[in-house]
């Protein structure tokens, strides 16, 4: 009890969020601290609230630490800490074993840049700021020194907060930088420099904005590029000055010198762009002013530091469709080829990041191909660490049918067969298997993959584990023409095996599809339909609803393969499949992929004399056709007018009605107006019928067939009234009779 009148104090603790520390391997536990004064009859009189934070700092932490156990550990020992936070403590703690240390030559785009005239005889002191800042009212040189002390206090994150209170040195800061940056590059570079240490932290954007630094260092940018085309220019005229070959030596070590620094201004200046860009709005701020394009000249530079921050910033770009098009303008992706045979690994994952960002753009896609990344990604698909990009940037470049064939020409294909065989049968790797089957659509590259053994490893992988994605690899190669397709002949009959014996419809699909696709004239179908059994199989699914669409589809089609041999399309007919081909039609009639693969089927039948006989005797199937002639697809119509055709002309009786119906389309409007011109000379001249009724005349029935066959009705085409002469007076004259029938009447 205090004296005072108090009874006593209430100290509560609560926990708060948990970060590494920025510069030590330490983590930092943001909590909060109420106390609570309480009066004498327990009421809280004064309550005080303060953030407070802790370091635990882990010097035993290194490559070899047990993660779990030392999160545990810490855990148990911090009550600051809920047991609850165990697995972000893990995470945290594997963030700290993983980073880059220090001293490391690469760094991201948090890593502080040093540079040359950094170097200090004297330790800066955050109690001397004010002497610094009085140095940056002094000459250039003196500006220079100070602006380095505050930069030396600055990469310290812990003099961040002091620093940003003092608006002092940060209001004297931006105006040197405003007033001087054309006088000195080392000026510019520091302070610029001072800025980039806020802006790696998010909380401090609002301060660079506030002074408007990014928009300054735009414009020093873009001055900057200016002037290193000037420098070209001027070193290319005295390089072509013949007399001039020492003044051109020394010019050019001045440019080297002057080279350097122009980088170093140019890496801190797009570093510290590229921390503000984490806003949209500001992103949109730097767009607006041509950000996309001052990167893309910046590419023709050959420092990778300098390179690794453009691609980067690229590639933070590139999610942006506008930034993309911008990209696509600027010819990017030459400027990036070259970046491909880099050494710096950092700079190559992150180019081939911005490659596969700007890779699902289809125009973008051809200037790869031009640039030739194909054969150089295809190199690239041996080192581990940079297959999967490689890999996915190649399989969008595959989705195209225009570059397909370009992959035959690397060693591309050679090393996705070992990658794909070195997978084990229980695990295969999704993209490598989704890229081969892109590849395996062109006929060139399905040669190389069956070369050798190819074939044979592919089916043992696609038969025996039965994986789907195999078997559809296996059907793009099997559609191909020409020496690939009858080296399937030796599986026909595991194939067919497959698709009687397996219950997953994927995979049975793709099993028919392949056979489907094997039109081979040496294979013997009706001893594969017999010995598998595969007739009562194909009519008990065929059935419209007995099966998904997909399967029924490629069943159809396998029928329309088989029935190119003789003997097959008479077993076919036997079987009564051809009804349940026109019932499968009437169901699916609104699906022109499945209406095409049955009149195909018809077509294949009509070649034959004994299922001709008994599509046009027994079945409906000519009706059907005339139906279709007119069918919207162009691929319908043409394969009904085949048929019709061969059907035509081996039946008299259709052979008419054929021929009518195509009249009757192709001439329709003159019918029309003849039907008219028939129904006024009638004594209707309005065409109303009888009762009156203008639509009295119409016909439920076909209104060509209201007069019966046109063809046959010559007095549609000649009358005798009026002078015109009639087709008896052609037969007149054509067997010498004219002159007694009285001549041609007088006009």
């Amino acid at each position: 009890r205090c004296s005072t009148g108090f009874k006593f104090g209430l100290w509560k603790v609560k926990g708060g969020s948990l970060d590494v520390h920025p510069t030590e391997k330490a983590l930092i536990v943001q909590y909060e601290v109420e106390a609570t004064i309480l009066g004498e009859m327990g009421e809280p009189m004064v309550g005080e609230r303060k953030e407070c934070q802790k370091i635990i700092r882990l010097k035993s932490l290194n490559v070899n630490t047990d993660i779990a156990s030392l999160a545990q550990k810490v855990v148990e020992e911090c009550r600051l800490i809920h047991p609850s936070k165990l697995p972000e403590v893990e995470q945290l703690l594997f963030y700290l074993q993983n980073c880059r240390k220090p001293g490391n030559e690469k760094h991201s785009s948090r890593d502080f840049i040093s540079f040359e005239g950094m170097e200090l005889d004297q330790e800066a002191n955050i109690n001397s700021i004010d002497d610094y800042v009085e140095l940056l009212y002094e000459e250039i040189p003196e500006k220079v020194k100070g602006a380095t002390l505050i930069l030396h206090l600055a990469r310290n994150s812990g003099n961040l907060k002091d620093l940003m209170q003092n608006k002092t040195a940060l209001g004297a800061l931006a105006r040197v930088l405003r007033e001087d940056w054309k006088q000195s590059v080392d000026l510019t570079t520091t302070i610029i420099s001072v800025f980039f240490c806020f802006s790696s932290f998010s909380q401090f954007h609002m301060l660079v904005t506030h002074y408007k630094v990014g928009a300054l260092c735009m414009n020093i940018i873009e001055h900057e590029l200016m002037k290193y085309d000037l420098w070209q220019d001027e070193l290319q005229k005295k390089k072509q000055n013949q007399n001039a070959k020492k003044e051109h030596e020394k010019a050019l070590r001045k440019y080297q010198g002057l080279l350097t620094k122009q980088e170093q201004l140019l890496q801190v200046g797009l570093y510290l762009l590229l921390n503000l860009a984490e806003d949209t709005w500001t992103e949109l701020k730097m767009r607006n002013k041509n950000i996309v394009q001052t990167l893309v000249k910046t590419l023709e530079r050959q420092d990778e530091e300098l390179l690794l921050v453009v691609v980067t910033f690229l590639k933070k770009l590139s999610v942006f469709m506008e930034n993309k098009n911008d990209m696509a303008e600027t010819n990017a992706v030459m400027k990036l080829a070259r970046l491909l045979s880099s050494d710096h690994k950092d700079l190559l994952n992150n180019t081939l990041r911005l490659l596969l960002n700007l890779s699902f753009d289809t125009g973008i896609r051809s200037q790869m191909v031009q640039a030739g990344l194909i054969p150089k990604l295809s190199s690239l698909l041996a080192d581990e660490s940079q297959r999967q990009l490689c890999m996915c940037i190649l399989y969008h470049i595959s989705m195209d049918d225009r570059f397909k064939s370009m992959f035959a020409y690397t060693d591309c294909i050679p090393q996705l067969m070992k990658m794909l065989f070195v997978c084990g049968e229980s695990h295969t790797d999704k993209k490598l298997i989704s890229f081969c089957i892109n590849l395996a659509a062109n006929k060139k590259n399905a040669q190389v993959i069956c070369e050798g053994n190819g074939l044979k490893m592919l089916m043992n992988r696609g038969l025996k584990p039965k994986d789907v994605f195999f078997m559809k690899m296996i059907r793009n190669l099997s559609q191909h023409d020409g020496p690939t397709k009858s080296l399937f002949i030796d599986y026909v009959g595991d194939l067919a095996a497959q698709v009687v014996g397996e219950e997953k419809e994927d995979y049975v699909i793709e099993c028919l599809g392949t056979l489907a696709n094997l039109t081979i004239p040496d294979l013997d179908w009706d001893l594969v339909l017999k010995e598998y059994n595969l007739v009562p199989y194909l009519k008990d699914h065929l059935k419209p609803g007995s099966a998904e669409d997909d399967l029924i589809l490629e069943m159809v089609i396998l029928i329309g393969t088989v029935s190119t041999d003789d003997s097959c399309a008479v077993t076919m007919a036997k079987s009564g499949i051809i009804p349940t081909l026109i019932d499968l039609l009437n169901v699916q009639q609104q699906d022109d992929e499945f209406v095409c693969q049955i009149i195909y089927v018809f077509y294949q039948m009509v070649f034959h004399q004994a299922t001709r006989d008994v599509i046009i005797k027994e079945t409906d199937v000519p009706a059907y056709l005339i139906d279709l002639m007119h069918d919207q697809n162009a691929e319908i119509r043409k394969v009904c007018h085949n048929t019709l055709d061969i059907i035509a002309e081996h039946d008299a009786a259709w052979w008419g009605r054929v021929q009518s119906e195509k009249f009757r389309w192709h001439n329709s409007q003159w019918l029309e107006m003849v039907e008219g011109r028939a129904v006024a000379d009638d004594g209707d001249p309005f065409g109303y019928g009888d009762d009156g009724d203008p639509l009295a005349y119409i016909d439920d029935g076909d209104p060509f067939t209201r007069y019966g066959n046109i063809l046959e009705r010559p007095d549609l085409f000649y009358s005798a009234v009026n002078g015109t002469i009639s087709p008896e007076v052609f037969t007149d004259y054509l067997n010498g009779d004219v002159g007694q029938a009285g001549g041609f009447p007088d006009r």
